[in-house]
């Protein structure tokens, strides 16, 4: 009988970073297929892995291609994952589908974290994480990325939940889970575009070791699930809360009117911020998402520092 490893491709230098027990650090795809135009994703793309590079550790970029997990992408890789048409949001229930039927798929937190414990990689970067949409009562739409923070041992470094979400329902849905959530830098739920919210976290910590520490002492405690760092946009790049609220607000109702639902949601919202914000919240987004590749890779890098 196959087991998972037979669908795995793990990049060279990814495979003997791990087996060295160097500092490695999975990144998202849906980023690169659903998240910007070309070229602009690639540039993206490669610039996150440079930074992580640059803090001692290395980058694995995971999609699927040919039913196939790719972790870690070669340049030609991410060209086809870019260029694409028609890339499938992979989340859990999408995994087995779209290898199985040798599509083009993109990994979403979820799908990432599931990846990336196949290949033993403990850390991984992304934007912002899915939660529970606002609407929630009428809707029921949760985002599978809590679930699987709840039972998928990798430590995720993100700037909060995305702002287009129900935010204190979010980390209700976390707690309830036995999600550690650990602000770094930060003692409230940074809101993705803005580094502050009315959440106030009840751990926090204001250096790069504690964080390693606390992953450290989890994996010896054998604790299911995942930990979610919540590392705020830097200060020069972040949003005023107010302004962003409206724009999100008025996406959500317009998403209503417009009949939009499940996995679409989220591009469609980021879509129309983008046009109502003339692209300053696409900024954001990216300014975000350097930050915790670098926060990301300095956190690997510490953490197997410590096992040494």
């Amino acid at each position: 009988m196959k087991s998972f490893e037979a669908y795995l491709d793990i990049k060279a230098e990814v495979k003997k970073a791990l087996a060295n027990n160097l500092p490695v650090v999975a990144l998202e795809s849906t980023i690169i297929s659903h998240g910007m135009p070309y070229p602009d994703n690639v540039i993206m793309a490669k610039k996150v892995e440079q930074i992580i590079r640059e803090q001692g550790a290395i980058p694995a970029t995971i999609a699927i291609l040919d039913g196939r997990i790719k972790v870690g992408l070669t340049d030609e890789d991410l060209e086809t994952l870019a260029k694409s048409k028609h890339v499938v949001k992979v989340s859990r229930r999408d995994l087995a589908s779209v290898i199985a039927m040798k599509q083009i798929g993109a990994t979403t937190v979820a799908s990432t974290m599931i990846c990336a414990e196949m290949a033993n990689i403990k850390f991984f970067v992304t934007g912002g994480i899915g939660g529970v949409h606002k609407g929630y009562e009428s809707t029921l739409d949760v985002s599978a990325d809590l679930e699987e923070l709840a039972q998928t041992n990798v430590t995720v470094i993100c700037a909060g939940a995305k702002a287009i979400l129900d935010l204190p329902r979010t980390m209700e849905y976390l707690e309830t889970k036995g999600v550690s959530v650990i602000g770094y830098k930060t003692k409230v739920l940074p809101a993705f575009y803005t580094r502050t919210s009315d959440i106030k976290l009840h751990l926090h910590v204001e250096k790069i070791n504690d964080l390693a520490k606390i992953v450290l002492t989890k994996e010896h405690l054998n604790l299911k699930g995942g930990i979610l760092v919540a590392n705020p946009i830097p200060e020069a790049d972040s949003i005023d809360g107010d302004y962003m609220n409206e724009i999100i607000d008025k996406a959500v109702k317009q998403s209503v009117v417009d009949h939009v639902e499940g996995k679409d949601v989220t591009p469609y919202l980021l879509k129309k911020i983008v046009e109502e914000t003339k692209g300053k919240s696409l900024q954001a987004n990216l300014a975000l998402v350097y930050n915790n590749a670098c926060i990301g890779g300095q956190l690997a890098k510490a953490y197997q520092d410590l096992k040494k």
